[in-house]
């Protein structure tokens, strides 16, 4: 079953048509690898799948709802049952860490006692291992340290499905295996993930399905049986995979 559909999606920006006339499908409890070479539009793509911009022409569709006329209750089911990572974390500078996680919580489960979402904040952040306060700002946070509070955030209302932009960047060895591994136990739960990563060893042990992205279109989809056994993963590299 299709947990997401894009239907002929373009989206330009002031100067340039970033994404050309896709057609997409996004199976629910797969995981989907967008890949391609810089400037192709994987990052512009992840985030119109996400709902988070719309589409200059077509529609983007979550359980057969366009999510750019969803009503409140629906785009509010929708945020919670969906989480985004981004390249940069896009953590409120002015906010504690305390302050940045508990928002989801207070958004989407406002009956939830201050107790319980110390609880779950506390919870969140052994899992994802940050070791530091939480009464500081995103500004005293090194780029790893700044991930893995984002990627604690998105995990916070135990969503289903999962947006992830660059989610291992900037982070050490030991960081990187263990977001690795809570993403491995994601799928293991069947929760459906859409992520952007340049790491073949990552995308080999991960995809379900390889969407390559070159110049704004789908350029090739491939299956996990297809990389698993290694068909066009040369070609891969040869259109900037790395």
């Amino acid at each position: 079953m299709d947990i997401l559909t894009l239907k002929n999606i373009c989206f330009s920006s002031m100067t340039s048509q970033i994404i050309q006339q896709v057609d997409l499908t996004i199976e629910e409890g797969k995981t989907t690898v967008l890949v391609g070479p810089s400037g192709c539009g994987k990052s512009t793509l992840l985030k119109l799948c996400a709902g988070l911009i719309i589409p200059s022409k077509g529609e983007v569709y979550y359980r057969g709802r366009n999510i750019a006329v969803m009503n409140r209750e629906q785009n509010l089911e929708f945020r919670r049952e969906s989480a985004f990572v981004f390249q940069d974390s896009a953590l409120w500078a002015n906010q504690s860490l305390q302050q940045i996680l508990e928002l989801p919580l207070r958004i989407h489960f406002p009956q939830m006692s201050p107790s319980e979402r110390q609880h779950r904040v506390a919870e969140v952040i052994k899992t994802v291992g940050y070791k530091r306060s939480l009464a500081i700002r995103p500004s005293s946070l090194s780029m790893g340290e700044q991930k893995l509070i984002a990627f604690g955030r998105a995990m916070m209302c135990r969503p289903s499905l999962l947006f992830l932009d660059e989610w291992t960047e900037s982070l050490d060895d030991h960081a990187s295996h263990r977001l690795i591994s809570l993403v491995k136990e994601q799928k293991l739960h069947d929760n459906t993930i859409v992520f952007i990563n340049h790491n073949l060893e990552i995308i080999r042990n991960l995809a379900d399905t390889i969407i390559v992205i070159v110049e704004g279109k789908i350029h090739t989809r491939m299956t996990h049986e297809q990389i698993k056994n290694g068909r066009n993963l040369s070609e891969l590299l040869e259109i900037g995979i790395e």
